[in-house]
């Protein structure tokens, strides 16, 4: 099976193809906004890379969030509409699951900052088992995060420089999500169950525009 990844919910615009779990080209241009224009041409390098053609992939990947607002609604519209252009399905895989490394054993979270400015410390967490989700993506602060720990020890994944401050003793492993680890993810997974929807897990700090009302 092959699938084709996006992850745009980051500072960087990434694009992976996966056969059968194993990568065969990948792509990666940083950038915060701007993903709606440079996604086609990424695409089309990546495929070319590949030596693919778009009717060759069998699905697509996409993160869905938590994460950048702007990202996450440009990269699933993208992913979707491919999907709807090949008669393909897309799956939607959070950032946070897209972070956890395969062949994860035990119970584990992964922690990503979502809010990184004192006093209001925040991360995007979701836990698993064996590598399976047991819980939702969700914000929750520092302190929240660190009575979790205390009373409930996992094996912790992901980037956490403040809840390191506050815990030294534990330990983190660093890891990020990635378009190549949502592909991976994607080919074992059933489509009827993964509709690719955007996943916030909390207001967007970018509003958007209202409608206007006639006078």
């Amino acid at each position: 099976m092959i699938v084709l990844g996006f992850h745009t919910a980051g500072p960087a615009c990434e694009l992976a193809i996966v056969r059968d779990s194993e990568i065969l080209h990948e792509e990666s241009a940083a950038m915060l906004r701007g993903q709606d224009a440079r996604l086609p041409g990424l695409t089309q390098e990546l495929l070319a890379n590949a030596g693919l053609t778009l009717e060759a992939i069998d699905r697509f990947a996409v993160t869905t969030g938590p994460g950048s607002f702007t990202g996450i609604r440009v990269g699933v519209a993208f992913a979707r509409g491919l999907a709807l252009a090949t008669g393909k399905p897309c799956l939607g895989i959070t950032t946070l699951e897209a972070a956890l490394p395969a062949g994860q054993q035990g119970s584990a979270i992964v922690v990503l900052p979502a809010q990184k400015r004192p006093p209001d410390i925040t991360y995007w967490a979701q836990t698993f088992r064996s590598g399976a989700a047991t819980d939702e993506a969700c914000e929750t602060s520092l302190q929240a995060l660190t009575d979790r720990l205390t009373s409930h020890p996992h094996m912790v994944y992901g980037d956490a420089a403040a809840l390191i401050a506050e815990m030294p003793e534990l330990t983190v492993h660093a890891a990020a999500p990635s378009a190549a680890r949502a592909a991976q993810l994607a080919s074992a997974l059933d489509p009827e169950t993964r509709t690719a929807r955007p996943t916030y897990a909390r207001a967007p700090d970018a509003a958007l525009p209202k409608a206007r009302t006639e006078t």
